[in-house]
């Protein structure tokens, strides 16, 4: 692999994220993660990077909002300083996870309001095309770049309290979808994949997710639950020349779930 090419993981701390730059990493790619955190959290995370920095290849991590528009000029402004002259961001990878979970009707509980759905669409939708735009306008693209992002069965059922996300996830792919096609002047592939139910940070923070966990376990054929690692694979997969024509659609990554 052409040792030029760096992955830029927007969320790369946890979850699919981080299996995503690991699994990069030991292909050979650079890694250049975006992340927020609470330093108390850091000491775990920053072990986590140490993993990835042991395949031998360059590791930057920010800890900076990847969301505040005035933010991410900064950033776009300091990976032009930091990436060598001929590198280039090869994989754009968005495991952003900031949603709002709340029914939205209940006669005890607060309800979803216009503001929670903006927020959830502008970080886990909307910010897909806010960094493809900006790193397209700064040139830093690969000329063959391939651009990957995380939706869910949400898209299509519906589930309690995940209605804000559910808006999110479709705006995703309709997003990726117009990608595909809009950016493909400039050699950008850009795909959803679709994972199964996986033991997350973020799952865990979903009202109900042990019943949620049980009802994935018994309606997947190969008895098990999605791993972050195998979301990883799947990503990799994307990113190698044999895809380059895999573009604009969602690739289930689920062992079989949805099916039933």
């Amino acid at each position: 692999m052409n040792n030029h090419q760096w992955a830029l993981i927007l969320g790369g701390s946890s979850g699919l994220g981080l299996a995503t730059a690991k699994k990069l990493a030991s292909h050979g790619y650079h890694i250049l993660i975006v992340h927020r955190d609470r330093r108390s959290d850091m000491d775990a995370i920053e072990a986590s990077f140490q993993e990835i920095r042991s395949f031998g290849n360059e590791v930057i991590a920010m800890n900076v909002d990847a969301l505040n528009s005035n933010k991410r000029e900064g950033i776009i402004a300091d990976i032009q300083q930091q990436l060598p002259e001929g590198h280039t961001i090869k994989v754009l990878v968005h495991s952003v996870a900031k949603g709002t979970l709340k029914p939205m009707f209940s006669e005890n509980r607060q309800t979803l309001s216009d503001t929670d759905f903006r927020i959830t669409f502008d970080a886990m939708a909307l910010s897909l095309y806010d960094w493809t735009k900006a790193l397209a306008t700064a040139k830093l693209f690969n000329e063959d770049a391939r651009i990957i992002s995380f939706t869910s069965e949400g898209n299509t059922k519906a589930l309690p309290n995940y209605s804000a996300v559910s808006v999110a996830k479709v705006a995703l792919e309709a997003l990726t979808r117009s990608i595909a096609l809009e950016f493909a002047p400039i050699g950008i592939k850009a795909n959803c994949i679709q994972a199964g139910i996986t033991m997350t940070k973020s799952l865990s923070m979903i009202p109900g997710y042990e019943q949620i966990k049980e009802n994935a376990l018994r309606r997947n054929p190969n008895n098990r639950l999605t791993m972050p690692e195998d979301v990883a694979n799947a990503v990799y997969l994307l990113t190698t020349d044999e895809a380059k024509w895999i573009t604009g659609t969602v690739i289930k990554v689920d062992g079989g779930e949805s099916l039933i």
